[in-house]
């Protein structure tokens, strides 16, 4: 029997042509640059030619490549429905998930559903208790997670970029007026989540009040609890702009039209070897076809 070229080695030239970077197919495939690399190069040693154009970092398929891909992209499809069709699907997957209690209100568990639809014997553990990223491995195969950088090591997709509210109540938002004014804010309260610090000195630098020091700042664990006491006329909430538009609360509005980059974004990430156990495979490839 004629000798194949090892299926990862396939499956990494697959992704790149597929893809159109080297850097999209090593996030794919939750690989380093240097082991997709790697992979490429035995598969090029293998064929005994090269298959891609190499402009410094970027990959492009030269005739040879973009003949192969043609080649083997279909079977690699039949390839892939043929594994998935011989799976064992009679047996329940459990996916242990830490989630934010807004993210997971406002964005998941409305899309829930149609994950249900389409994978029945996937079954979610959900945990809300925060710092998901420092648990994965232990009592978490996965989470979602709002931060500014994610620790080396973990697979992570980018799940959305945002600006910086301030949030409040129509009323006072009105009382407030259009523009920001020192001694005003200064006799206000604002209500801080813990896992975003860093907005309210983002949003007071844009405002031009970076030493502003309000009459008191109240602290949060919880986005969907935030929400309400802004709506309750009990501070002035700073998050971002999509939860104020997911809320669909007519209570609140937002004060000032200023535009402020947020520096924490949501992340779905799980250590690399979680991603060969079905469960999370499942709901990472849902997730970001999705589009939460």
């Amino acid at each position: 029997m004629r000798r194949l070229p090892p299926l990862r080695s396939l499956e990494a030239f697959a992704q790149v042509a597929r893809l159109g970077s080297a850097k999209a197919a090593a996030a794919e495939l939750s690989l380093s640059p240097s082991a997709l690399s790697r992979r490429i190069a035995a598969l090029e040693d293998f064929m005994g030619k090269k298959l891609f154009k190499r402009q410094k970092q970027l990959l492009a398929l030269n005739r040879d490549g973009e003949a192969l891909y043609k080649s083997i992209g279909p079977a690699l499809e039949l390839l892939t429905d043929a594994v998935h069709a011989n799976m064992d699907t009679s047996r329940t997957m459990r996916l242990r998930l830490g989630v934010l209690p807004l993210f997971g209100s406002q964005r998941l568990f409305p899309k829930l559903p149609e994950l249900r639809r389409l994978y029945p014997l996937l079954h979610i553990d959900i945990d809300t208790s925060g710092h998901g990223e420092d648990r994965l491995g232990d009592s978490l195969d996965a989470a979602i997670v709002l931060t500014e950088s994610i620790p080396e090591g973990l697979h992570a997709v980018q799940l959305d970029e945002n600006y910086v509210y301030a949030i409040a109540s129509t009323d006072l938002v009105k009382q407030l007026g259009d523009k920001p004014k020192s001694d005003v804010l200064s006799r206000q309260t604002f209500l801080i989540h813990n896992d975003m610090p860093e907005s309210f000195s983002a949003w007071k630098a844009e405002i031009g009040m970076a030493e502003l020091q309000p009459s008191a700042i109240d602290h949060f664990d919880s986005g969907p609890l935030m929400l309400e006491a802004a709506a309750q006329g009990l501070g002035i909430a700073i998050m971002h702009d999509n939860h104020l538009d997911r809320a669909h609360d007519p209570r609140l509005a937002r004060l000032y039209t200023v535009e402020v980059k947020s520096p924490y974004s949501y992340w779905f990430v799980c250590r690399p070897a979680a991603l060969e156990t079905r469960a999370v495979r499942l709901f990472h490839d849902w997730l970001v076809k999705a589009g939460l």
